[in-house]
């Protein structure tokens, strides 16, 4: 089953973190933090302005962002968590050190 998000927004899968563990303690997964990254599977077509222009989104799929903690609805489907948030909820583009986010000239 393919997921299709509409408009601007966009389909995550959250990254989650290695744990480390200092002096053998081990945290229940009830007491850690979700992860606020996640990467882009999906993305809409874009966002529709008041005077009917579609303004195509900055994410692309493959990217790894950061978004806000309380962002976007959770799904589960197929055995797999999803999480379908706006663009605007995005609030970083993460990239390797020694590149470029972006051009701006």
């Amino acid at each position: 089953m393919n997921l299709r998000p509409l408009y601007d927004r966009i389909v995550l899968k959250r990254i989650e973190e290695t744990e480390t563990t200092r002096n053998g303690i081990v945290i229940p997964d009830s007491a850690k933090e979700k992860p606020q990254e996640g990467e882009v599977l999906a993305v809409g077509h874009g966002k529709r302005l008041e005077d009917g222009k579609l303004v195509p989104l900055d994410v692309q799929v493959g990217d790894r962002v950061l978004f806000g903690k309380y962002s976007g609805s959770e799904t589960r489907l197929g055995g797999t968590e999803y999480i379908i948030i706006r663009e605007d909820d995005v609030l970083a583009i993460l990239t390797p050190a020694g590149q470029t986010a972006g051009k701006t000239t």
